[in-house]
């Protein structure tokens, strides 16, 4: 295992999620919490149903937030092994606000197990997440529906992992993947990036029992680390499997390259890179207006627009 304490891995990239309904998806993340909807193109793996991604202005690691609609999906159980709550950031002094907006989709204050003050909603399929005012966040958020720089989402904070044990994922972050322990407390293990990210808090929380979560509409399906570029993303790849983790080989998916691995505890993670970006094919003023397929599915473009519903941005 190295022993450098550098590390190329910045913080979040992204987190995907599973939804069932890709048009309550859209409206819910573009018209209520205020996203930018930035890319409109289909599961590699599943042509057959939509991938959609919401973001910044250009969908800058560290904000981007996407989901794999597969209509009439049942609903995912919790259990340990999952990111269990994902964390954005929003300006200091916003929360009345976000809890007045977001009160028809079950906002409650509630507080972290190290005294931050936060709200958490749900998103249509149920998928937990939580707002946190971050005063120092440099980032600037999209403005829009409804929405102003006063108040809007700036990124990513970061994400809590439900494990039912701590201390391999710990052990992996810590070593491999650059994190340091911030904070600890019962049941709690905060890991923070040496990175240069807005996005680089996790939080470790203990499961109160070892049931496997079932994937569903709600559930997150995996969270994706940032990495500057290719040179960053080898270096990452060949720290992980110093730790006798398998990996897969860099996968092209077009806006990045990602490697994906499961961590000790269960839950996919991916590394991607910064580039080449989400500009690679729309214009930034463009983005998220035209169905973007990937070069092995253009074939299929004809037969896509046909059977993918039709979304209203």
């Amino acid at each position: 295992m190295s022993t450098d304490t550098t590390s190329p891995v910045n913080g979040l990239h992204h987190v995907t999620a599973i939804a069932s309904d890709p048009q309550a998806n859209l409206d819910f993340w573009s018209r209520n919490v205020g996203l930018r909807f930035i890319k409109k193109t289909v599961n590699f793996d599943d042509p057959g149903t939509y991938h959609l991604y919401y973001g910044d202005e250009l969908g800058h690691a560290g904000t981007v937030l996407t989901y794999f609609p597969w209509s009439h999906m049942r609903r995912g159980r919790p259990g340990a092994g999952e990111v269990a709550l994902t964390q954005f950031a929003v300006p200091e002094g916003s929360l009345q606000f976000w809890t007045e907006r977001l009160a028809n989709h079950g906002a409650s204050q509630a507080t972290t197990p190290f005294g931050e003050n936060i709200i958490v909603a749900e998103d249509p399929d149920g998928l937990p997440f939580a707002l946190i005012e971050t005063p120092a966040d440099p980032r600037g958020g999209w403005v829009g529906n409804g929405v102003d720089a006063d108040h809007a989402v700036h990124g990513f904070r970061g994400v809590t992992l439900r494990l039912a044990d701590l201390s391999p994922t710990a052990d992996l972050m810590t070593h491999a993947m650059g994190y340091r322990v911030a904070q600890t407390g019962p049941g709690v293990i905060r890991l923070e990036t040496t990175g240069d990210s807005a996005a680089g808090i996790v939080d470790l929380v203990q499961a109160d029992d070892a049931t496997p979560p079932g994937l569903g509409a709600g559930s997150v399906h995996h969270v994706a680390f940032s990495v500057s570029d290719d040179d960053a993303h080898a270096i990452a790849r060949k720290r992980i499997l110093e730790t006798g983790t398998a990996v897969t080989p860099v996968i092209d998916r077009d806006y990045f390259h990602a490697i994906y691995f499961r961590e000790p505890g269960g839950t996919l993670f991916e590394i991607a890179t910064e580039n080449p970006g989400f500009t690679r094919d729309e214009a930034a003023e463009a983005l998220g207006t035209g169905l973007k397929l990937p070069s092995q599915h253009e074939h299929l473009r004809a037969q896509l627009k046909q059977s993918l519903p039709k979304l209203v941005a």
